[in-house]
């Protein structure tokens, strides 16, 4: 009776023994399956796992944490632009887009001003290039509002005074080159003019004469129609010229509408322009940082 009680216990272990090696088993053919038995027809893509699963919290229970956790700082995507999107990023379009309304409150011009003495006005981005014709002659300035604001230096209140409440206006001088053609001439002749930090008139100071608020840097023939300066043609160098050569020069451009006058509204014309490239900028910045 005790033989046939244990040969009953031992039977009954083999086969719940059998039973969990079998559904081991097929545990484990259903986990191989996909990748040794799929059918040729279907191409299945390599083994990933999903941002979703990664970041997720585990199971439904939570006892398991993600690989990527929000506790990793691992910012995650609002859209699906492939961006980050951060807390850094939310505060920086807060602050651009505050920045733009600021901007447009103070913005002078709306739309750009125009030259007197029917200059012809061309914009291809920041570059800005002025065209008129007269008695066979034409007459090109060519400006880049970038790097045309000149640095500012905030002078210290000395001691009892206050400081000034309103802060100065912020103005574009740009550099500009001046071509001269005429209509039977191969070349043209071009100045290479900016605008001195401190306005200082060539020759002899006197105190009734206006002075030049813009100034000859170079001059030199350029083939007509060429973009590019070549360095191959002789360049003069208005540094050490004779004051006579350099008034008349200036004479030349005084009589094709490059005066002072001129050299005025160009800084206007220039500022507004920069002005309005600045806000555009703000404005795309802060479509790229919210990846729109």
């Amino acid at each position: 009776m005790f033989k046939s009680l244990t040969r009953v216990v031992c039977t009954a272990a083999r086969i719940s023994s059998g039973t969990a090696t079998a559904s081991t088993s097929r545990g484990l053919e259903q986990l191989l399956r996909p990748a040794l038995c799929a059918p040729s027809s279907v191409t299945y893509r390599p083994f990933t796992r999903s941002i979703w699963m990664l970041c997720s919290s585990g199971s439904s229970s939570g006892s398991r944490p993600g690989l990527l956790s929000s506790s990793r700082g691992i910012p995650s995507l609002s859209c699906g632009c492939g961006g980050l999107h951060t807390e850094g990023d939310k505060a920086f379009v807060e602050f651009l887009s505050d920045e733009v309304k600021e901007e447009r409150k103070i913005q002078k011009h709306k739309s750009l001003p125009k030259m007197s003495g029917e200059w012809e006005l061309e914009l291809n981005g920041t570059e800005a290039k002025l065209s008129r014709k007269t008695s066979g002659e034409k007459v090109t300035i060519t400006f880049n509002v970038n790097n045309s604001i000149p640095p500012s230096f905030e002078e210290e209140a000395q001691q009892g005074e206050k400081p000034s409440e309103t802060e100065p206006d912020i103005l574009s001088s740009p550099n500009f080159v001046v071509e001269v053609t005429k209509q039977a001439a191969t070349q043209s002749l071009v100045f290479d003019c900016h605008y001195p930090e401190d306005e200082v008139a060539h020759g002899e100071e006197e105190e009734e004469e206006e002075s030049d608020i813009f100034a000859i840097r170079e001059v030199s023939f350029q083939p007509t129609g060429e973009s590019d300066w070549k360095d191959t043609s002789y360049t003069l160098n208005t540094d050490s010229l004779d004051w006579a050569l350099y008034d008349h020069l200036m004479d030349f451009l005084a009589d094709r509408g490059v005066d002072n006058t001129f050299a005025d509204e160009l800084v206007e014309l220039s500022t507004a322009l920069e002005h309005q490239e600045y806000i555009k900028f703000l404005e795309e910045l802060s479509g790229f940082v919210k990846c729109q």
